[in-house]
């Protein structure tokens, strides 16, 4: 059976994440207004039915509505329209962000009932956790 990601979630710790974000082309502003961004996900999951809606401190934040095997279309960390893909990868949904320069990977995964995390790995390989507690 697949995890349950409904919920509010806010982020609680970064890690490597400046690195990513060079590797994605972020400028240096751009990343360090990243730092001290504040970041909730309110997720609504039905099955395979996802609804999350980002809130961030300073942006517009996003709203991603999906059905996990299926493909959406968002603006990405740069700016640029992304086609979205995702997979179940065992308990873990897969998201491979593709724009017309590059293409990154977002994998989402419980850790237990508390704790949300989001690897994200850049074209160049480099990794990084966003790491999310349960509001």
């Amino acid at each position: 059976m697949a995890p349950n990601f409904s919920g509010k979630w806010k982020l609680d710790k970064s890690e490597n994440f400046d690195p990513f974000l060079e590797d994605m082309n972020i400028g240096l502003l751009k990343r360090k207004a990243a730092k001290v961004v504040s970041s909730e996900h309110h997720i609504t999951q039905d099955g395979d039915n996802m609804d999350v809606q980002v809130i961030a401190t300073g942006s517009k934040g996003k709203h991603q509505k999906y059905t996990v095997g299926g493909s959406f279309t968002e603006s990405d960390f740069n700016g640029d329209e992304a086609e979205v893909s995702t997979s179940w990868d065992g308990e873990c949904i897969m998201e491979v962000h593709k724009t017309k320069n590059l293409e990154y990977t977002l994998k989402r995964e419980l850790q237990d009932d508390n704790t949300m995390v989001l690897h994200l790995q850049s074209p160049k390989g480099t990794q990084a956790r966003r790491i999310y507690k349960k509001m």
